[in-house]
C-alpha cells in the first residue's frame, strides 16, 4: 500500500477527528472559557502519558515487529508477549495513580477540585491500554480499513460523550468524558479484531516470549522519553504560564495547540499508519533514502499551504472555533505555524530513528530538545510575554531538525 492509498484511506478518518476536536473545543470555550480549555490541555497531555505508560510503551514496537514478522508463529509470539506487557503496566499504572491522585490533581488542576476525574481514570486506564494496542495490532498488520474505521469510532463516541456531558455539568462533565471515552471504544475495535482474517485467539495465548520482550523494551525506553520529555515539557509550560502569567493566557495557548495538531494531523496520521510500518521493513538504504524523499515531496507542500492558509483566516478560525475571548492569541498564530512546518520536517527525519530502533540519538535528541524548549520558554516568557513560549516552540524545532539530519547523515541513511 503506497503513502497516497493510504492518505486516502484515512481522510475520512482525519476529517471526522478534526471535526470532534473543533467541536469539543468550541464547547469547552462556551461552557468553560479559556481558563477550562487549559485544564482539558492538562488532563489531554496526562492521559497521553499515562496511555503509552500503562501499554508499556512497546506500541511502536508492535507495529514495527508486526509489519516485519512473516511467520505466523512469530506474530502469535508477538502479540501474546504484548499484550501480557499490557494487562501488567495497565495494572500498574493504574494502581500508582490511584496511590497518588492527590498529588496529581493538585498538580493537573491546582485544587483537589476534580480529584475524582482522577479516581475514575484510574479504572478506565485498562481499556485505554488494551484499545492503544489493538490499534497498533492492526496499524503493523497493514489492515488500514478497520484501522481507519476503529479511529473513526473513537472520534464519533468522544465527541457524543462529551457534549452530553459538557451540556448537563460543564467543565466537570467534559473532564469525566475525557477519561471515560475508551470503554466504549475498546470494543468497538475488539470487535475489528476478532473480524480480521488472521485472527484466531491463538494469537494471544502463547507463553510469554522474553526474547520479543526485550526487542519491544528497546521502544519502551524511546516512546517513555519521548511522551516524558515532550508532553511532561507542554505540562510544566502550560502550568507556568497558568501560574505565573495567567489561566486564560494559558487556555489561549492551548487553543493556539489544538488548532497545530488539528491541521497537522492531516499530514501526521497517514504518516503514522503508512511510515513507521514502511520504513520498519526496508533493509536497502537506497530505497529507504527513495522513500523519505517520497514523504518530503509529498507532506511538505501540503504543511505549507495549510499553515499559510491558516494563518491569512485566524480571525474567522477563533469565531468559529471557540469565542471572542480568545482574541487575544491572534498575535501568538505567526510563530507557531512556523514552527509547525519545522516540526513535521524534522519529524519525517525522526521516524527513521525509531524505525531503525536508533535508541541512545533518539533520547538524546528528545530531552535536549525538551530541556531547551522548557528553558527558552521561560527565559522568553518572561521577556516578551506570552508570545515568547511560540518563539520557544520554533527555537526548539528548528534546532532537533539540525539534530535530526546530523544524526541521519552520520547513519548514512540520507547520503
Amino acid at each position: 500500500m503506497t503513502l497516497i492509498k493510504t492518505s486516502v484511506l484515512t481522510a475520512i478518518s482525519t476529517i471526522i477527528k478534526m471535526i470532534a476536536g473543533f467541536a469539543i473545543n468550541k464547547l469547552v470555550a462556551v461552557y468553560a472559557g479559556p481558563s477550562g480549555l487549559a485544564l482539558i490541555g492538562q488532563l489531554q497531555n496526562f492521559v497521553s502519558m499515562s496511555t503509552i505508560m500503562s501499554t508499556g510503551a512497546i506500541n511502536s514496537g508492535v507495529i514495527k515487529y508486526a509489519s516485519e514478522y512473516q511467520i505466523v508463529d512469530q506474530k502469535k509470539k508477538l502479540f501474546s508477549t504484548a499484550l501480557k506487557i499490557s494487562l501488567f503496566s495497565s495494572f500498574f499504572v493504574a494502581l500508582i495513580i490511584m496511590i497518588s491522585r492527590k498529588f496529581i490533581a493538585i498538580h493537573l488542576f491546582g485544587s483537589l477540585e476534580f480529584i475524582n476525574v482522577i479516581v475514575m481514570f484510574s479504572f478506565t486506564i485498562i481499556l485505554f491500554s488494551l484499545n492503544s494496542l489493538l490499534l497498533s495490532i492492526l496499524n503493523g498488520q497493514k489492515e488500514i480499513k478497520r484501522y481507519v474505521l476503529s479511529n473513526i469510532s473513537n472520534s464519533i463516541f468522544s465527541l457524543i460523550l462529551v457534549t452530553v456531558l459538557t451540556i448537563k455539568l460543564g467543565l466537570v462533565g467534559a473532564l469525566y468524558a475525557l477519561v471515560c471515552n475508551q470503554t466504549l471504544v475498546f470494543f468497538v475495535t475488539l470487535i475489528f479484531v476478532f473480524n480480521s482474517e488472521w485472527f484466531n485467539k491463538d494469537f494471544f495465548m502463547k507463553p510469554f516470549n522474553l526474547d520479543i520482550a526485550q526487542k519491544l523494551f528497546k521502544f519502551s525506553l524511546m516512546a517513555i522519553i519521548s511522551v516524558v520529555s515532550s508532553l511532561g515539557s507542554i505540562l510544566f509550560i502550560r502550568n507556568y504560564i497558568g501560574s505565573h502569567v495567567s489561566w486564560e493566557d494559558a487556555g489561549y495557548w492551548q487553543a493556539l495547540i489544538s488548532i497545530s495538531d488539528a491541521y497537522l494531523m492531516v499530514v501526521t496520521i497517514p504518516l503514522s499508519v503508512y511510515y513507521l510500518p514502511r520504513l520498519s521493513e526496508i533493509q536497502d538504504k537506497i530505497e529507504l533514502k527513495k522513500e523519505i524523499f517520497n514523504g518530503f515531496k509529498i507532506v511538505l507542500p501540503i504543511v505549507i499551504s495549510m499553515a499559510i492558509f491558516i494563518f491569512i483566516i485566524k480571525v474567522y478560525i477563533i469565531k468559529i472555533l471557540f469565542t471572542k475571548d480568545f482574541y487575544p492569541m491572534l498575535d501568538l498564530f505567526g510563530w507557531q505555524l512556523i514552527g509547525d512546518v519545522i516540526k513535521i520536517t524534522s519529524w519525517l527525519f525522526s521516524m527513521v530513528l525509531v524505525a531503525k530502533a536508533m535508541t541512545s540519538d533518539f533520547i538524546y535528541a528528545e530531552i535536549s530538545t525538551s530541556l531547551l524548549f522548557i528553558i527558552s520558554s521561560v527565559y522568553l516568557i518572561k521577556k516578551f510575554g506570552l508570545i515568547g513560549v511560540t518563539y520557544a516552540f520554533t527555537i526548539q524545532y528548528a534546532y532537533y531538525l539540525v539534530l535530526m539530519l546530523f544524526i541521519n547523515i552520520k547513519r548514512g541513511t540520507i547520503v
